[in-house]
């Protein structure tokens, strides 16, 4: 299956740059998965689409404002920082900019001080294990230190870095924002609950491979990144009443969706507390054991994201109200409008 055959044309002026003034006020296109009919909407109106006894899944993950700008110890030369992922204590997986300049051994100060690192390893791509060491709470640091790590095609300052999580985020972890929850308010959410449509929860960490670009031309030869998950015994025995009631799962993203289908695939089709690592591919072909329906944003050309929804929705109707949206103006990406598909 060839990469290029999930390619469309996108304007630029098309990919969102800042969030709505309301988070609900974005379009809504609702696609249907078995015809590919399409209605449109204004995001709000989700509810008219969700039953008594449904459940909707949100990833209530939350962004670490992991940009750090330092300067090396010896020269002062400028270097960027950005942390992917925490390894044991003080340890943590980051990208360097420029990273020739941090080798092993290296020091760097952030905030004239307040924070110091030292390179204790090397990895591809630019990548630097970086030890920490501080005075205080690290995490205290960070908020006062780092910036909200905003997505490569977003050019523009974001003016409230909590625009760039979602109302319900929670358990800090992640390089980027679950978006597609982006469009819910806290009395959106409410609304949905007073409708008897259960709302559960699940854990993945969003890493900085949600935006690797696909390099390989056959889609079966890509690595995907691996995501830390957490499903609760909850939000496990929630889903699993929902099934057993002959009730629809509707996740909200598509880190939501990977983190069910992997415990599902390891469950026999049912769900359990458990955590752990996913590297889950889901794209034309594969057969989805855990949800019925999703909410996802418009997704970047020839990417893992628009192949997942592809085989839930279609590859030809996907692309199809793909054009649409383009057609209409939709706007894409992070920022952007989003998909109900049903």
């Amino acid at each position: 299956m060839k990469v290029d055959i999930f390619d469309f044309h996108l304007p630029e002026e098309l990919i969102a740059q800042t969030p709505l003034e309301s988070r609900s006020d974005s379009r809504l296109m609702v696609l249907d998965k078995k015809n590919g009919g399409i209605k449109h909407e204004i995001f709000k109106n989700i509810k008219e689409y969700l039953r008594k006894g449904d459940c909707l899944v949100l990833n209530d993950t939350k962004v670490l404002p992991a940009r750090l700008y330092g300067a090396k110890k010896d020269t002062g030369a400028k270097i960027e920082i950005l942390l992917l992922k925490q390894l044991d204590g003080d340890a943590w997986e980051t990208l360097a900019k420029p990273a020739k300049r941090i080798k092993v051994g290296t020091e760097i100060d952030f905030g004239d001080g307040l924070l110091t690192a030292v390179c204790t390893g090397e990895s591809e791509h630019g990548g630097r294990v970086l030890e920490f060491k501080y005075k205080g709470i690290f995490y205290e640091l960070l908020e006062q230190l780092g910036e909200m790590p905003l997505p490569p095609y977003i050019k523009e300052q974001l003016d409230d870095k909590d625009r760039y999580q979602t109302v319900f985020a929670k358990e800090r972890g992640s390089a980027a924002a679950p978006t597609a929850g982006l469009h819910f308010t806290e009395e959106l959410l409410d609304e949905i609950r007073g409708m008897e449509v259960n709302i559960a929860f699940i854990t993945l960490h969003v890493g900085l491979g949600t935006f690797r670009p696909v390099s390989v031309d056959d889609v079966q030869e890509h690595d995907m990144h691996s995501e830390f998950y957490i499903v609760s015994e909850g939000t496990a025995k929630l889903l699993n009443e929902t099934k057993q009631n002959g009730r629809r799962i509707i996740t909200v993203g598509t880190t939501s969706t990977r983190t069910l289908e992997t415990v599902a695939s390891a469950h026999n089709g049912q769900f359990a507390a458990s955590s752990g690592w996913t590297d889950i591919f889901i794209y034309p072909g594969y057969e989805f054991k855990a949800i019925d329906g999703m909410i996802t944003n418009f997704h970047l050309p020839k990417s893992t994201l628009i192949m997942l929804v592809s085989a839930l929705a279609g590859r030809e109707n996907i692309l199809h109200a793909y054009e649409t949206a383009v057609r209409e103006r939709y706007r894409f990406f992070s920022f952007g409008d989003a998909m109900l598909i049903i």
